[in-house]
């Protein structure tokens, strides 16, 4: 089902793109869109991982270095099928993590100190088990697709508005309504944000299930997640917002209702709480 809704959520992004992009740009400004945006987020898919570890100020660590955690990556990998990810410490005191990487051959999987110092083992192999399900399932790929076609929207709305504030825009012989085309240049951009934040909570939901599978106990990333939350709430995080949506909880985030859920990368870990508890009491 969370696959279907991704596909749904992709067709979604993908039509509001052709719409929006013939309306504002002509197949002219479309191709632009998706060459300026693409040619950005391939840059960031191919250097991901070191863009991301200097954000967090992170360090690549090895066996001799991090044993007990280092071992536990490589456990847990091999339990997912998975080659064995570059293995980073952050020097952060709030406890979180995150995988990058352009695919499962190129993936990090990174920890902060702060979550090895409060959460038990158990709990660790949740949230590491969570991470190899992102690497898994590829959600770097999906995230750059994504961002593309978001970004190409923004881009494209952008030219818009600069064509009419100079008097230029597009020549079709019709005339056209200024009062929608100003609408759109202003709800084009925020609609494309809402589907694509839509689809990055569903791959969240889908790396718990998946990260729950890996380490075979549900219940320990629950309890995992319930910890990363509370101490996200009180402890900051020196860190990029560019960065933020990787984490396996919002380092950043003031949590609220309404309009500001529409707008999270991640879902409220009161509802990832439940779904792992009824993924837990199925397993009995």
């Amino acid at each position: 089902m969370n696959n279907v809704k991704v596909f749904g959520l992709m067709a979604l992004l993908t039509a509001l793109f052709l719409a929006i992009g013939n309306a504002l740009g002509g197949q002219g400004g479309m191709l632009i869109a998706l060459v300026f945006t693409g040619g950005m987020n391939l840059l960031m898919y191919y250097k991901s991982a070191d863009f991301v570890l200097k954000m967090y100020g992170a360090q690549v660590v090895d066996a001799r270095q991090a044993p007990e955690l280092y071992e536990m990556v490589d456990r847990l990998r091999q339990r997912a099928g998975l080659p064995m990810p570059t293995v980073a410490l952050a020097p952060q005191p709030q406890p979180n993590a995150f995988a990058t990487g352009r695919n499962p051959e190129h993936a990090v999987v990174c920890v902060t100190q702060g979550l090895m110092n409060v959460i038990t083992r158990e709990e660790l192999e949740g949230v590491i088990a969570h991470e190899l399900a992102h690497i898994k399932n590829r959600d770097m790929l999906l995230q750059t697709f994504t961002a593309t076609l978001a970004g190409a929207i923004s881009y494209l709305a952008n030219m818009a508005m600069w064509g009419a504030l100079l008097g230029g825009g597009r020549d079709d012989g019709e005339g056209g309504n200024p009062f929608g085309a100003l609408l759109m240049m202003i709800l084009a951009p925020i609609a494309a944000s809402l589907v694509q934040m839509a689809i990055s909570r569903q791959r969240e939901f889908k790396a718990d299930a998946v990260g729950a599978e890996i380490c075979g106990r549900p219940l320990a990333l629950a309890g995992a997640l319930q910890k990363l939350d509370a101490y996200a709430r009180r402890i900051p995080m020196d860190v990029a917002p560019a960065a933020a949506p990787l984490a396996q909880v919002n380092p950043l985030a003031a949590h609220g209702g309404g309009i500001a859920r529409l707008f999270s990368t991640h879902p409220p870990t009161e509802e990832r709480v439940a779904r792992l508890q009824e993924l837990a009491a199925a397993r009995r």
